[in-house]
């Protein structure tokens, strides 16, 4: 589309936007949009729709069809009612449970989402503050919803705001309910169309009781009771980065039996504009300064920090000089595998039919450590909700153990379809209490279980595209790399490429096999001649094109970790030099 035809499109659609349907403060904020000789931030706000990605509805707050703001989720929210009454006719009630984070207007959407659910006959649970994404899945199950939404950015800058749709198994919504629920949306052609004024008798507001029987399932997922009884001393900080964790996460841990948990009492304040850190994200360091600094100060064992919806964690831990290193997400999903694969068989819990989840771009590890104790392990898309559909998919048939992804997230229960910082933090502290039982840190358990298993090294890079203009540099570089994929990669040949938006993979003889996968999906990945795997996609959720690099080599013994994570640390500079990343 030309400059002057996008222009002409946006100022039209943000004329609309101008009329009485809209209140008196939107209309006068698109206004001043449309005075404003530069028209970058009205295009940026109405050049598109949101859609669900791989985390649903999600975009900068403001005023636009592009921004979070009470229409588009208003929208978003009609069409998942109408969605629902069309595939639940013959139910007498139809209910949902609404949740929402820290996050500035997180509790006006889900005030408003209430009131239209309600408004279209649909028994409504919200929840009476913030509460963590996977208390909201678990909610979903435990109440026999058929929906459910939760209100929150993840781990995103200040400036955002989201909205996470949940099917009735609590799980995330993945195809064909996404699509159809977009559809349902895109139906929906005027303010007018969206019924506003709830209906008070269909809210019902939860809180304590939920939380009780989400903590109590918790609890009965412990594999080491006596580790935690001889270590419940053990000193473990915790952030919430002024998110919802702060509500259940310390609790859990007292509950499952540590008794010396340490707060961080600057960022244990509930706070939208996140004061003490530039990014509420676990995966950045800066986030967990002020929770390492609280470790070091009081001589503690462990750090563990969740990101403002309390789905996904940061892990620091000692290493062999007693300082603190921050675990990345591949690693911590690694140890959570092999310690659920170890203690699971030392129970005698395998019978044969268990199985784990990973996503394809994670570590290549979280498939090794099962499959060589005879248990088998899916490799799914990017995303949780794709995870959790395989956990439907075998629901009856086989028993789960555990699935995870790389970028933080891990699920340890069947009670729960999404991410679980909660649970996750119990069983790494429980990990780390058993660790230590055995006489060994978690550090060296860590490179234990590269021993036993091979070595690997991760680096993700994503390189951020703002704006129309990115999304549409990111595009062309996905269709680049499709058409003309790299032949060798810092000097390894390439030897076999997955596409996944054609579902074929070939390798370096030119045989083709076809990819076993539900849906197609924009991801390529490059496995080269030394056993380098780099997988490249766009973001679902965030203006970026993401790479994921993993490095693998052979540790003979813990005494040359530390000159094999040298080599590994050049192998994967080496690739980014060869990628222009």
């Amino acid at each position: 589309m030309e400059n002057n035809d996008l222009l002409k499109s946006v100022t039209e659609k943000a004329l609309v936007w101008t009329n009485e349907n809209y209140d008196s403060e939107t209309q006068k904020a698109v206004k001043q949009l449309l005075d404003n000789p530069d028209k970058s931030d009205l295009i940026e706000a109405f050049y598109r729709d949101l859609e669900f990605g791989t985390g649903g509805l999600r975009g900068i707050m403001g005023v636009g069809s592009n921004r979070m703001n009470k229409y588009t989720v208003g929208a978003a929210t009609q069409g998942l009612s109408n969605y629902l009454k069309k595939q639940f006719p013959s139910l007498s009630r139809i209910a949902v449970v609404i949740g929402h984070d820290c996050r500035n207007n997180s509790r006006f959407f889900a005030e408003t989402s209430a009131d239209i659910f309600s408004a279209n006959g649909i028994k409504v649970y919200l929840f009476d503050s913030l509460r963590p994404t996977p208390e909201v899945s678990f909610a979903i199950r435990e109440l026999g919803c058929q929906s459910g939404i939760i209100l929150t950015a993840s781990h995103n800058p200040k400036e955002y705001n989201g909205y996470k749709a949940y099917w009735n198994d609590g799980a995330q919504l993945v195809p064909p309910h996404d699509e159809d629920v977009i559809k349902e949306v895109e139906k929906i052609k005027s303010v007018s169309d969206i019924k506003f004024t709830g209906n008070p008798a269909l809210i019902e507001i939860i809180g304590e009781e939920i939380d009780k029987k989400f903590i109590d399932q918790i609890k009965t997922l412990t594999l080491s009771p006596d580790s935690i009884k001889r270590n419940k001393d053990m000193k473990i900080v915790y952030t919430p980065i002024h998110g919802t964790g702060v509500k259940l996460i310390p609790r859990t841990l007292k509950e499952f039996g540590f008794e010396n948990i340490i707060g961080v009492p600057e960022q244990n304040i509930v706070s939208g504009d996140f004061p003490t850190v530039h990014s509420p994200n676990p995966e950045e360091p800066a986030a967990l300064e002020m929770a390492v600094k609280k470790a070091i100060e009081t001589n503690a064992d462990l750090v563990l920090a969740s990101d403002p919806d309390a789905d996904r964690v940061g892990v620091a831990v000692r290493n062999d000089q007693g300082e603190f290193i921050l675990l990345n997400g591949n690693q911590t999903a690694m140890m959570l595998t092999y310690y659920l694969v170890r203690r699971w068989k030392e129970l005698g819990k395998i019978k044969g039919n268990e199985y784990m989840v990973k996503t394809i771009v994670s570590t290549e590890l979280m498939k090794t450590i099962p499959e060589k104790n005879g248990i088998k392990c899916f490799d799914v898309y990017t995303g949780f909700k794709w995870i959790a559909a395989t956990m439907r998919e075998n629901e009856g048939k086989k028993t789960y153990i555990g699935g995870g992804e790389e970028s933080y997230g891990y699920l340890p229960e069947v009670f729960v379809r999404d991410k679980d910082a909660v649970s996750t933090c119990t069983m790494i502290a429980e990990m780390a209490a058993w660790a230590k039982n055995n006489g060994l840190s978690l550090y060296q358990l860590m490179k234990q279980i590269y021993v036993e298993y091979g070595f690997s090294k991760e680096k993700g890079v994503s390189l951020v595209k703002k704006g129309k203009s990115g999304a549409d540099e990111i595009q062309q570089m996905m269709k680049d790399y499709h058409s003309n994929p790299p032949k060798e990669i810092a000097g390894s040949p390439i030897i076999l490429v997955k596409d996944f938006l054609t579902l074929v993979a070939k390798d370096n003889t030119g045989k083709e096999t076809k990819l076993e996968m539900p849906v197609t999906s924009d991801v390529l990945q490059f496995f080269t001649a030394d056993g380098s795997k780099i997988s490249v996609r766009p973001s679902g959720t965030e203006p970026k094109i993401k790479y994921y690099i993993e490095v693998h080599d052979t540790l003979k013994s813990i005494g040359e970790y530390d000159s094999i994570n040298v080599t590994a640390d050049a192998k994967i500079a080496a690739i980014r030099d060869s990628l222009g990343i």
